[in-house]
């Protein structure tokens, strides 16, 4: 008869606390080894058959190399999320010890919430699109710390010139000079940022681009059918699905609206119901995409060349659905406008039933990729 063991990690970036929950026995600590490969196979043997094992440890900044080292090596491991452990309103004290106990102890009793392990090829994929994510911010803090520069001296660009275009980035080079030396070395070097960041943006989306090709046939499948909806062009279609994984595993649009932080809070008692902000418990990158890609639903519905090309190898299904999205989110866009709610929240609002499109174009390609299957079985 088998005897499972559960077993607490608490992971940090040299050490790993460990805790291991009898089934039907005790609770106990196993100290603490280094966060090395070679430990870890000591762990596993130490601890008897890999088959009655069951490991997990929080979701944090070390990922998931452990996560696989245990799959690898035949073990059953589940990545939790921190914000989901329960947590006794009196307990003041915390200890890597305690925390790997409380882990063992809550994994044993079922009240973890494991999180989407990526595989392969999504990882990789989302390292390059949060890559990119932050080269877009490093490039805005380069042009505020240049036009705040610009500003502060008094320079202004000539009437009719648009900021960060290739007249006004001319105009900055060409007609932007002060006589002391250190102020025009200072923005030469705000120049070069700004020029640097704009380069490696470009440098990403090419990296992008190629490794969309490179994807599986499945993936590629997603991301281009993704691209059918109004505002989501390829970078915000690659960073979905490199966020989400497979849409399957959400059983239906809220809980995806969920997943991605953008629905109301709540704080209801009785008869009492009351409604506040939107949560912004979940994935902080995909709420940016949708709330983005939701401005483009200020405008009445049309298919335009830039989007009619972005369709044309998508299913007429694909099509249908945008199409219904174009509709219902101008509408929404325009009645809660007429309401006097403010724009930020509107969008919220619009980027939220977004997600409910996306959801449905996500499960319509991965439907109609698994019926060959099904058939040929």
């Amino acid at each position: 008869m088998k005897r499972i063991k559960f077993v607490g990690l608490d992971v940090h970036a040299e050490t790993i606390s460990v805790a291991v929950a009898e089934q039907g026995g005790e609770i106990r600590s196993l100290g603490v080894i280094p966060n090395r490969e070679e430990s870890i196979r000591k762990l596993v043997k130490k601890l008897g058959p890999v088959e009655e094992l069951r490991f997990c440890y929080e979701a944090g900044p070390t990922g998931y190399a452990l996560y696989w080292q245990l799959t690898r090596m035949g073990a059953q491991c589940e990545v939790v999320a921190p914000t989901l452990v329960p947590v006794k309103a009196g307990d003041r004290v915390k200890t890597d010890r305690r925390d790997a106990l409380k882990l063992a102890r809550n994994y044993r009793a079922g009240e973890l919430t494991a999180v989407w392990v990526p595989d392969a090829a999504h990882e990789a994929l989302r390292d390059l699109v949060r890559a990119r994510e932050a080269a877009k911010k490093d490039e805005l803090r380069a042009r505020h710390r240049l036009s705040k520069f610009l500003l502060r001296h008094g320079r202004r660009p000539p009437m009719g010139v648009k900021a960060w275009t290739l007249e006004y980035l001319a105009w900055v080079k060409r007609g932007v000079q002060f006589e002391q030396m250190a102020q025009e070395a200072t923005l030469l070097d705000y120049l070069h940022e700004v020029e640097h960041g704009a380069a490696r943006i470009a440098r990403l989306d090419g990296a992008i681009e190629e490794a969309v090709k490179l994807a599986p046939p499945e993936m590629r499948a997603v991301i281009e059918a993704l691209q059918a909806p109004r505002g989501i062009a390829q970078v915000s279609a690659v960073t979905v699905v490199a966020e989400l994984g497979e849409f399957s595993r959400f059983a239906g649009a809220k809980q995806l609206m969920g997943y991605g932080g953008i629905v109301p809070s709540e704080d209801s008692s009785g008869e009492r119901r009351r409604r506040g902000n939107i949560t912004k418990t979940g994935n902080a990158h995909l709420r940016r995409v949708v709330v983005e890609a939701a401005w483009a639903y200020r405008h009445r519905p049309s298919v335009g060349t830039k989007l009619r090309k972005r369709q044309a190898h998508v299913s007429e299904e694909v099509k249908e659905i945008s199409w219904k999205a174009q509709q219902r989110l101008h509408q929404r866009y325009k009645k809660l406008l007429a309401k006097g709610k403010n724009k930020g929240v509107v969008m919220t609002a619009v980027g939220r039933e977004l997600l409910g499109f996306i959801w449905a174009i996500g499960i319509q390609v991965e439907t109609a990729q698994k019926e060959p299957l099904q058939r040929a079985t």
